[in-house]
């Protein structure tokens, strides 16, 4: 019983781990005047917008920004915790 704690522990430990090295990580994604930048968390930093741009193409050229953005972020963490050999008991 002792071991589950322990390895749930260090699972936790190693997961706060992940989740720290990702907020320092960003990625950026630019569509039509639209720039948005997300850390890999996946929290939105900044989001910039082109005021030249209608409302009928902000509102699409937004939700690609968006989506492309999660992607890469997505990429990001599956690619650090690689790096960091994953996670215990995911093998």
């Amino acid at each position: 019983m002792f071991n589950k704690l322990k390895q749930y522990k260090d699972l936790r430990s190693q997961a706060k781990s992940v989740q720290d090295t990702l907020a320092q990580e960003t990625v950026t994604a630019e569509k039509g005047g639209v720039k948005l930048i997300m850390d890999g968390n996946m929290k939105v930093t900044s989001l910039t917008i082109n005021k030249d741009l209608s409302k009928e193409s902000l509102e699409g050229t937004i939700t690609d920004c968006i989506n492309d953005a999660i992607k890469k972020s997505q990429k990001l963490m599956a690619q650090k915790m690689q790096d960091m050999g994953g996670m215990p008991g995911m093998q």
